[in-house]
């Protein structure tokens, strides 16, 4: 009967690592007023770079509802290095849904997330703390629809 335990016992020990949180990832989103995005309002999101030899993927994350109005999404995103006065922006157009099958991202409820990803493989060269600014540049202001908007920063393994 001891024989029949050992696999279930390994299995589980095997699985338990899945289930942990990675601490390689970092993700914050922050909520807009009114569920609207004013081209005015540009939430500042702050993570640190520890491993400078790594490579990370960095994604825009955007919740919007099923009333939102376009198909996409045109973001500025900011970002300040470590010890340097200056910034680099650059535009985004992110897709948010198909013409065929509708809403791309994950579904809950009206309620729809992506996470797109922007730059894939970037090697960040000083260690410190980043600042990362996003900025909606749509016609239509204040963009309405928007709950939440946010950065994630992945580790490649």
């Amino acid at each position: 009967m001891k024989r029949y335990w050992l696999p279930v016992i390994c299995f589980f020990i095997l699985l338990l690592p899945s289930c942990m949180p990675s601490l390689d990832v970092f993700e914050k989103d922050v909520a807009l007023p009114h569920q609207q995005w004013e081209s005015g309002f540009r939430p500042q999101i702050v993570f640190s770079i520890r491993d400078t030899s790594a490579r990370y993927n960095i994604y825009i994350v955007i919740r919007h509802t099923d009333a939102y109005n376009f198909n996409n999404i045109w973001v500025r995103a900011t970002v300040q290095q470590p010890g340097d006065p200056g910034s680099h922006s650059q535009r985004y157009d992110l897709s948010l849904a198909t013409n065929q099958n509708g809403w791309l991202g994950v579904a809950m409820d009206d309620i729809y997330e992506s996470r797109i990803l922007i730059q894939s493989q970037t090697k960040f060269n000083r260690p410190g703390d980043y600042i990362f600014s996003l900025q909606q540049v749509m016609r239509e202001d204040p963009l309405r629809h928007v709950l939440n908007v946010g950065v994630r920063v992945e580790k490649e393994m």
